[in-house]
């Protein structure tokens, strides 16, 4: 678990992992921030992560939020008007992106480098039923 991940996420009320976590450690770390919503990803594929879900919906101020790991996978229009927000991860590749109504957020990843993707987590706030995500780049220090 990358310090400086840790560091981007504290202060958060909940945190939601969107699959290849890569060790239970990862959830444990993450955990003591806040509040742990998880799936599984294609990669997470021993005996640990068998009880993890492939998907989860979670309901925050009134706005439901589905987790994936491969939005690929997911029927667009089976999302709307029932989610608000979709977040999934799979190509790892940071993006923040709206479509019929629909917050779409791939957080990145904050673990090991993953091609030459840059390291990132995302930020969702949801006030009053507003809903807005960032990408937020991690900085790692050296070791």
């Amino acid at each position: 678990m990358r310090r400086e991940a840790l560091e981007a996420l504290a202060g958060s009320e909940r945190i939601i992992h969107a699959g290849d976590i890569g060790a239970p450690e990862v959830l444990d770390a993450l955990a003591r921030i806040a509040t742990v919503t998880a799936v599984r990803g294609n990669n997470d594929i021993a005996t640990w992560a068998r009880d993890i879900p492939e998907t989860a919906v979670i309901e925050v101020q009134g706005v439901s939020i589905l987790v994936l790991h491969d939005v690929k996978t997911l029927a667009k229009d089976a999302v709307a008007p029932r989610h608000r927000v979709v977040v999934a991860g799979h190509s790892h590749r940071p993006v923040v992106t709206e479509q019929h109504g629909v917050l779409y957020v791939n957080p990145g990843s904050a673990g090991p480098r993953r091609f030459s993707l840059p390291i990132t987590v995302a930020h969702l706030d949801i006030e009053d039923g507003a809903v807005c995500a960032s990408i937020v780049p991690i900085t790692a220090r050296p070791r």
